[in-house]
């Protein structure tokens, strides 16, 4: 920064010594020039020192980096470090129904354990406690706790990788399978407080199972992924100890932005089941075979301000088709059955939302012979169910939601009320689109 100073003065000091001698004041002249040409070189050689010195330390920093990156990773002086982010979900409901839900059923469907009416009454729901973090720069862990009636269950325990090439994704462990478009929520992600029908009838509320799950996001300028699954297939509607996988499943799912206000996604999945021996109706029934399930899936979402947390419209719905295989009690067995959802969802301030959704399932049973006087008989009828549920959200962490259902799953109309809370507390991760 004192070269271009000194290039400025030399002019200067040679015109100074070639003054003509018979100006006055040219001895003190001269001594004052000796005297700045001597504070200029001292400034010069500092100058030299410094860079000298800025060079040395250029290359003692970058000689310590690379012996820090050489070196392997120090350990951690916090315990805390290591620790995983936990975040916990509470849910209460108070539930009111016109008919009690014991011996609740659908015409034509063996259900599940967990696809019976909602309870009347005060009672907590399905409380979660998740720990998560990532494992390293490779992979990302997950244990998600479920507490219902007092009892505790697995509800996902996996692991997913993070950092493979090519747009791959392997998880592995217990968890929900990507199939359709509502199956991989948590209950406290959806928008309404319970189920639809033909998830509750078909998937005994969702498809979860023990496996492996590999994905691919194609390099595309819209969202595009397939998947495929291979898991033990001993939960509904699979059953039984398997010795090979008992339930496959592929999907594809394909989304874009329509404009800075709205998007869509849309899928279609297939599922495989095996059941070595399914239990239903507390025992009474059994079921061996094989089932194929098919879902078409679509959403489209619009926010007239572009910040759907103010405002947003949801348009949601998919279709399910069923056809099972194999013997029910003993007795040869043909069936099939198909069942869709549709519902509208419209925040129409920042912290109150509005939903409906109409379903419907209906089963066609063959052999009249084996289904007679079983829960597999229809009656020729078609069970339906509409809802409306209104929430409040305190904020993001808090919401109370009132839901009234008209039901026609049993000869009678059932009308079913319900009041729920949900809070979530600690770290919990942004939800799917």
């Amino acid at each position: 920064m004192y070269r271009p100073a000194l290039a400025l003065v030399a002019p200067f000091l040679s015109l100074a010594l070639n003054m003509p001698a018979a100006a006055q004041d040219n001895a003190a002249l001269r001594q004052e020039i000796d005297l700045l040409k001597q504070q200029l070189q001292r400034m010069e050689q500092r100058l030299n020192g410094a860079e000298q010195t800025a060079a040395s330390a250029q290359s003692q920093a970058a000689q310590a980096q690379q012996r820090a990156a050489a070196a392997p990773p120090a350990a951690s002086s916090s315990a805390s470090a290591f620790n995983p982010a936990i975040g916990v979900v509470l849910d209460g409901r108070f539930g009111a129904a016109s008919r009690t839900p014991a011996g609740a059923r659908v015409p034509g469907f063996a259900l599940g354990d967990e696809a019976g009416a909602p309870r009347r009454g005060f009672g907590l729901g399905e409380s979660e406690v998740t720990f998560s973090a990532n494992v390293d720069q490779w992979l990302y862990g997950n244990l998600t706790l479920a507490f219902e009636d007092d009892a505790v269950a697995v509800e996902e325990a996996y692991f997913q990788t993070t950092a493979l090439p090519y747009g791959l994704t392997v998880k592995g462990g217990r968890f929900f399978s990507g199939i359709g478009y509502i199956n991989e929520q948590h209950a406290h992600a959806w928008d309404f407080s319970d189920q639809n029908l033909p998830y509750r009838v078909l998937l005994n509320q969702q498809l979860n199972n023990d496996g492996l799950q590999l994905r691919y996001l194609a390099p595309t300028p819209f969202f595009l992924e397939f998947g495929g699954e291979a898991a033990r297939g001993n939960t509904f509607p699979g059953g039984g100890e398997s010795k090979t996988a008992g339930t496959l499943a592929a999907f594809v799912h394909a989304g874009d932005d329509i404009n800075e206000n709205s998007s869509w996604r849309a899928g279609v999945s297939h599922v495989r089941t095996k059941a070595e021996d399914r239990v239903t109706n507390d025992g009474a029934d059994t079921f061996r075979g094989r089932g194929n399930l098919t879902i078409l899936d679509a959403v489209y979402k619009w926010a007239p301000t572009g910040n759907p947390a103010s405002q947003h419209l949801k348009l949601q719905g998919e279709y399910l088709f069923r056809d099972e295989g194999g013997q029910f009690n003993g007795l040869d067995y043909q069936s099939a059955a198909q069942g869709f959802y549709l519902q509208g969802v419209y925040q129409f301030a920042p912290k109150w939302q509005f939903a409906l959704r109409y379903d419907q399932v209906q089963a066609n049973n063959d052999d009249a012979a084996v289904v007679a006087g079983s829960v597999l008989e229809t009656f020729n009828e078609t069970a339906r169910r509409g809802t409306a549920a209104l929430t409040f959200f305190t904020s993001e962490f808090g919401r109370f939601r009132a839901q009234y259902a008209l039901e026609q799953t049993r000869p009678e109309t059932e009308h079913q009320l319900l009041f729920q809370y949900t809070i979530t507390l600690g770290a919990h991760g942004a939800h799917a689109y």
